[in-house]
């Protein structure tokens, strides 16, 4: 690990302005990847702005009838907060799914949504990665590819983002609330940023992967009104626990009788982002969600699908996990 100095931020502004004086300087919560990185000499900031103390911990009610969860929530203390498991039930199911339960007691609300890609090759030095170090290839092209991309990549990168949490946030269109430095040192700027607009995909920029800016700090995420419904968040991985998904596929179906109303279907493991077409969403609508509907949503989800040799079995692999999961959702919860 290289040398490095460290600060403890007083406030939201104080942890921006903190980072916009210094050049390489990064915002440290939980720590839960950032520091593996350091360590492993991936991440090499000059200076850590330490921002635990901001009061950021609190999972708070909207007046529009949702939740603002602090950027700083723990995963654990979210996954088992009573409205959360009430209303937005994917959300804790997603939750609980990841890591382990001493990572979910670490990490943050921020960090999860923020955590860097588990790409073998983005992890090796010895090995070429955009990703980590623009222009100099992606070895996964050719390389040993299982756990990678098969929507939203480019010739550049093929790494997807690894949270769970976050599928769940895209399902809900939840916004990220952040705060930053501003022109004068006296002021900052606050913004909201839809979900969907967050994470980005490689294009011919894979090191940059979301919309924040260097002096950016995340404070909050705001979830809407609950939708109600049947929720459902399946992963599927190597192993049943402290393992990525392969496939993940979180779903909320609205019924009347046995129509559906309202679908909202995001899938992890798929992309550099939390994936979501709504198109194929709006194709359950009106169903009863038979097969033949299910078929129809999976077939437009697919349409644009490219595996890379060792990752060709992510595609039935996602066919048929969606299959089983809006089966599920069809019936009586």
């Amino acid at each position: 690990m290289r040398a490095f100095t460290y600060e403890r931020a007083q406030s939201p502004a104080d942890a921006a302005a903190a980072v916009q004086r210094q050049p390489g300087a990064k915002f440290i919560a939980g720590g839960t990847n950032l520091l593996d990185l350091m360590k492993l000499d991936i991440e090499h900031p000059a200076h850590l702005v330490d921002v635990n103390r901001l009061g950021l911990d609190r999972i708070e009610a909207t007046p529009e009838g949702g939740l603002k969860i602090g950027a700083l929530v723990r995963n654990s203390d979210l996954a088992a907060d009573i409205r959360v498991r009430q209303g937005y039930p994917l959300l804790a199911r997603a939750l609980l799914s990841g890591a382990s339960a001493q990572l979910r007691n670490k990490a943050t609300t921020a960090g999860n949504l923020l955590q860097r890609t588990r790409c073998f090759y983005f992890y090796d030095t010895s090995k070429p990665c955009n990703k980590r170090t623009p222009g100099s290839g992606c070895a996964a092209m050719e390389g040993f590819n299982r756990i990678h991309a098969i929507l939203g990549a480019s010739d550049q990168c093929i790494a997807v983002h690894s949270s769970d949490m976050a599928v769940a946030m895209r399902a809900f269109d939840a916004r990220v609330e952040t705060v930053s430095a501003s022109g004068s040192s006296s002021s900052s700027s606050v913004r909201q940023i839809p979900i969907a607009d967050f994470h980005r995909l490689p294009g011919a920029t894979p090191h940059v992967e979301t919309a924040l800016a260097p002096d950016e700090l995340v404070t909050a995420v705001v979830l809407p009104a609950p939708l109600g419904g049947r929720q459902l968040y399946r992963k599927v991985r190597d192993r049943a626990s402290y393992a990525f998904a392969l496939v993940s596929v979180a779903a909320v179906v609205v019924r009347e009788g046995r129509t559906v109303t309202q679908a909202r279907l995001a899938f992890g493991g798929l992309a550099a982002r939390p994936w979501r077409n709504e198109e194929a969403e709006r194709r359950l609508v009106g169903t009863d969600g038979g097969a033949d509907a299910r078929r129809a949503v999976a077939d437009l989800l697919l349409a644009e699908a490219r595996g890379h040799g060792h990752n060709d079995f992510k595609i039935p692999l996602l066919r048929r996990t969606l299959d089983v999961t809006l089966a599920q959702a069809m019936t009586t919860a």
